[in-house]
């Protein structure tokens, strides 16, 4: 929750970089990013290593997205992939297939498509079958 109204307001902590693409932007081909982007305009095309992306009201991607949060108040139409979460508002639209190990819809989003949930086993403790490891 605090991820969405941090971005959707678009604060930014110190030190984040952000990118955006306005409401008037067409983009095409792929954007690679170590930062955040928020789409407010057409991208047709990737975009690959974001920290966080944000798809606008008005946002609108056609092409694959490799994130660690996605958040879609907008449409896309591709495949999704955070390593952390996907959000889809009650006004987004994604129509392709989605992969994060958490996932949030809202009431009158759209989505259409397959969904994977996977957590990294790095991040999942693994089950021990001897007690005294267990406790801690």
């Amino acid at each position: 929750m605090f991820e969405r109204k941090k971005f959707l307001g678009e604060k930014l902590e110190t030190g984040k970089m952000l990118t955006a693409i306005g409401s008037e932007t067409y983009v095409q081909g792929t954007i690679r990013t170590k930062g955040s982007i928020r789409v407010d305009g057409r991208l047709e095309g990737s975009i690959v290593d974001a920290q966080t992306l944000v798809v606008g009201d008005l946002g609108q991607i056609q092409g694959d997205i490799n994130a660690l949060t996605v958040l879609v108040s907008g449409k896309v139409v591709g495949n999704i992939t955070a390593a952390k979460s996907i959000e889809i508002l009650n006004r987004g639209q994604v129509c392709g297939d989605i992969q994060a190990p958490k996932l949030t819809i809202e009431e009158g989003a759209v989505f259409e498509g397959n969904c994977i949930m996977r957590h990294d086993e790095k991040e999942s403790p693994k089950a021990s079958t001897h007690p005294q490891e267990a406790a801690v």
